[in-house]
């Protein structure tokens, strides 16, 4: 028998009439149909949904940027001016005044067994602030005293330390106390006298100064003159509204050194209301 005799003509291989069944080759048994216990391929594995991420808008961005640039820059303009540093130096880091509370100030007068506080040194550019925050720790009421000792300093910072002394009715002296609060002679000079100047009354301490000058500006202007007229009426105003008389701006203006005012001459200018003792 032929080999073709043995297939039929789908090319499957048919039982031998004379002998045993013949399996098919295995290839062309797996070609011929699928196998019913071949197991299905696998699902495809199932998609993970996508994280929605959270990216801000680019609109957003530019204006988080411009915002941030725009503070940096002013911030930057601050800190590069000439008194900045200064500023921040003398209220945060090393402040020019030092200041100590006397329970009972020994003075004659209106002022004895009032209590005080004592301020010393420069007055600084952020002086007022500082000195406002020493007022309020150490309580003082109406009728206590600022007893003070200083070469001068800020015009400005001054006038505001006299307004604040004013608006809470203290008054002011020139001297320096020791721990038991007895009062010694000391001096008040240049812009420290506008701090004087702000007392409801004014003692004069009998051996104290009271020291005044021209004041000029330390900053570049283009008219210096006009520059020194306008501090001079600002003085003028300010001394005038603390009930001092205008000739205390005449003794300013006279000189760009200091000018140590008698204690007569103090008196009549009401610059000092209350003397100690006779001067």
């Amino acid at each position: 028998m032929s080999a073709e005799d043995g297939q039929d003509g789908e090319g499957h291989f048919r039982r031998s009439p004379t002998g045993p069944s013949v399996a098919p080759p295995r290839k062309l048994a797996e070609q011929s149909a699928p196998s019913p216990w071949r197991s299905a391929p696998p699902p495809p594995p199932p998609q993970q949904p996508q994280t929605a991420r959270s990216q801000w808008p680019l609109g957003s961005i530019l204006i988080f940027v411009l915002l941030v640039s725009s503070i940096a820059i002013q911030a930057y303009r601050d800190l590069s001016r000439p008194d900045a540093w200064d500023y921040w130096k003398d209220q945060y880091s090393s402040p020019s005044l030092t200041s100590s509370v006397a329970a009972k100030l020994d003075l004659d007068g209106a002022a004895r067994d009032r209590r005080a506080l004592f301020i010393k040194g420069e007055i600084g550019p952020a002086a007022a602030r500082w000195f406002r925050e020493r007022l309020d720790e150490a309580q003082l009421v109406a009728g206590d005293v600022i007893l003070m000792s200083s070469p001068g300093g800020d015009l400005n910072q001054a006038a505001i330390m006299g307004e604040i002394i004013r608006s809470r009715g203290l008054m002011t002296a020139v001297g320096t106390a020791d721990a038991a609060g007895r009062v010694k002679p000391s001096y008040c000079a240049s812009a420290c006298v506008l701090v004087y100047a702000g007392g409801k009354s004014r003692i004069g301490v009998s051996g104290s100064g009271l020291g005044v000058h021209r004041f000029t500006t330390t900053r570049q202007v283009d008219d210096p003159l006009a520059e020194a007229q306008k501090i001079s009426g600002a003085v003028l105003g300010y001394m005038t509204k603390m009930g001092v008389s205008s000739s205390v701006v005449q003794a300013m203006s006279e000189t760009k050194d200091i000018r140590w005012l008698a204690p007569k001459e103090a008196l009549a200018m009401n610059l000092v209301t209350d003397p100690v003792g006779k001067p």
